[in-house]
């Protein structure tokens, strides 16, 4: 289900085995792929659950262009029957550090990244409808690229852990989830 796009890359996605009644939006880090964390995801999938993995810039141009891209997935998303509240983005390094910045939503994952664009929003992007959303933010306590002073919120850390992802993190991330998004009888 994966596809690419030259002009404009493609999600990759893997569709609910059932009746999709939650989505997870997902950006990857700077020199990968969405089709790498598709497979991360397939590996945790749940079944009521669509999975799809963006591409995430990096510049200041880039973030708002993302965001704005994010909002138009979500606004899809919830036009093709899954609400807004059942939806979680998230993201690993600078797709992390993007999903921070999103509307309201079941819940935001964000994996060795750090809070972009501190000066353009002083109270962090955590706001407003945003102010009660659920956020698992992981880290490795051995990130050389994302230091650990660079976090913003309560997170878990994963010893010896360098700007990467592990397979505990990624269980994690799947409890996290399979949390707010329950399957809907």
């Amino acid at each position: 289900m994966c596809s690419n796009n030259m002009s404009a890359p493609l999600p990759a996605i893997v569709p609910a085995a059932g009746k999709a009644t939650a989505a997870v939006i997902f950006l990857h880090g700077l020199g990968d792929t969405g089709h790498r964390w598709i497979e991360a995801f397939a590996g945790i999938r749940s079944s009521h659950i669509k999975y799809i993995c963006l591409h995430a810039p990096e510049d200041e141009p880039g973030i708002k262009q993302a965001a704005e891209n994010i909002k138009a997935l979500i606004d899809q998303e919830v036009k093709n029957g899954i609400p807004s509240n059942r939806i979680i983005v998230g993201g690993f390094s600078q797709g992390g550090a993007l999903s921070l910045y999103t509307q309201k939503l079941a819940g935001v994952t964000a994996l060795s990244c750090w809070l972009p664009l501190r000066a353009s929003f002083p109270q962090g992007p955590i706001r407003g409808a945003n102010r009660d959303i659920s956020i698992l933010q992981c880290h490795g306590d051995c990130d050389p690229l994302v230091p650990l002073m660079f976090a913003n919120v309560t997170f878990k850390t994963y010893e010896g852990m360098m700007h990467s992802s592990c397979q505990q993190e990624m269980m994690d991330v799947k409890q996290f989830i399979d949390k707010l998004l329950l399957p809907i009888d």
